[in-house]
């Protein structure tokens, strides 16, 4: 077995994707997915199909982004989306409280706190995305429609 599986935030990844549907599985890769280019490169795909799970802070709550991997997230469009005036990314502390994930490893779900949960329109493009399951070598593959109803994310303009 491998010990990357054996992992509690990997095995808490897992348990809301087969919760979500059975058929879902956690994918371990030899590499390193830390960042989307090297998700990309390890899953022979485009590095917009990767999903960057991105937490921001803004005023007392945290709102996650997933983002496609060749895009940056706006700012400017989270404030206008929020009505709020400052906006910015979590501390990797503020991230391991609010998700119980480590920074590359940070699962679209699966998270100690409920957060609110934009999703980047642009991931559309994609038959399959990939998204982190808990651990810098572990993913799971889905498709839009899937991701947005196992998250129950909002699909918005957040990328610039």
């Amino acid at each position: 077995m491998n010990a990357i599986l054996d992992k509690e935030p990997v095995k808490r990844a897992e348990k809301s994707l087969k919760k979500f549907d059975e058929k879902l599985e956690v994918i371990c890769l030899e590499q390193s997915a830390r960042t989307a280019q090297d998700a990309a490169t390890a899953l022979a795909c485009d590095v917009g199909a990767i999903v960057k799970s991105l937490l921001f802070k803004a005023g007392d709550r945290f709102i996650l982004g997933l983002v496609a991997g060749d895009k940056r997230c706006s700012l400017n469009k989270l404030k206008k989306i929020l009505n709020e005036k400052d906006i910015s990314m979590a501390s990797p502390d503020q991230v391991k409280e609010n998700t119980g994930y480590t920074i590359g490893g940070v699962s679209p779900v699966g998270h100690l706190k409920e957060c609110e949960i934009f999703i980047d329109e642009t991931l559309v493009r994609f038959n399959d995305i990939f998204g982190a399951a808990g651990h810098p070598n572990a993913v799971f593959k889905i498709d839009y429609n899937n991701l947005i109803n196992m998250t129950k994310g909002l699909p918005k303009d957040i990328v610039e």
